[in-house]
């Protein structure tokens, strides 16, 4: 008697086909899997979003950072690219602008950013958490506002600007006493080719003895590091003495 179809063992050809079709079907799986799984942590994950420090080329054009502490980084790195410009010369009073050499700085900003996008030293997420309450001030509900976070740059804004007048003030602050005479202030270098009255073009020159005395609030002669900071920015006081000056000077024209 034959025996049942059910019962009959697969030949070897279909049993090589289905162990094709098997393996075909696992390595499909495998690559699969190991293309859209996610990627093991990486020592500088993200590094597309790697954070930079500002290029010294555009040291008098930059945002300020919103991280207090990458502020003080680059202000650093600053400081001793104008303090080796000072010793040899390049900032003496009415010279601006002077070229930076490109090496300088260069090992030092790249451990300083390797520093900031280091996870395990600078989180970011961490410097969120600790920034947020810093911010949230007015009121202090636990959401930040436009109206915040304007305060917060502001506030970062107003430290950068003070801190270079009082570098500033240390160049041309001749007699070391902590504030400015006129007489001590050389005007820029290039001022020196327009006409008599010490003015630009269209008339009106930010160094002249009227601005200088302007931003002298007390009086008495001097401009310390706050009316410095007047004659070289003018204040955000609703009355500037040397901002109503210079408005006036334009008028005139």
């Amino acid at each position: 008697m034959a025996k049942p179809a059910a019962a009959r063992k697969p030949s070897a050809a279909s049993t090589v086909a289905l162990t094709l079709v098997l393996a075909l079907a696992s390595a499909v799986l495998l690559f699969l899997l190991l293309r859209f799984s996610p990627s093991s942590p990486s020592p500088n994950p993200h590094p597309h979003r790697r954070l930079r420090l500002r290029p010294r080329a555009h040291a008098h054009h930059h945002q300020i950072p919103f991280d207090p502490v990458v502020a003080d980084i680059e202000r650093r790195l600053e400081d001793r690219e104008w303090e080796r410009l000072a010793a040899a010369g390049l900032h003496a009073p009415g010279m601006e602008a002077a070229p930076v050499p490109e090496d300088l700085t260069d090992g030092e900003v790249d451990a300083d950013e390797d520093y900031i996008n280091d996870a395990a030293r600078f989180n970011v997420t961490l410097r969120v958490e600790a920034l947020f309450p810093k911010i949230d001030v007015d009121p202090a509900d636990g959401a930040v506002t436009g109206a915040e976070l304007a305060a917060w740059n502001l506030a970062n804004a107003r430290r950068e600007v003070l801190h270079r007048t009082a570098r500033e003030l240390e160049l041309h602050d001749r007699d070391h006493d902590g504030r400015v005479a006129y007489g001590e202030y050389e005007r820029p270098s290039w001022a020196w080719r327009f006409d008599d009255h010490n003015s630009t073009d269209d008339g009106v020159g930010w160094w002249k003895e009227e601005h200088f005395s302007a931003a002298d609030m007390d009086g008495d002669g001097f401009l310390n590091l706050t009316e410095f900071n007047e004659y070289n920015f003018f204040s955000d006081h609703a009355v500037s003495k040397s901002l109503t000056y210079f408005l006036i000077q334009h008028l005139l024209v």
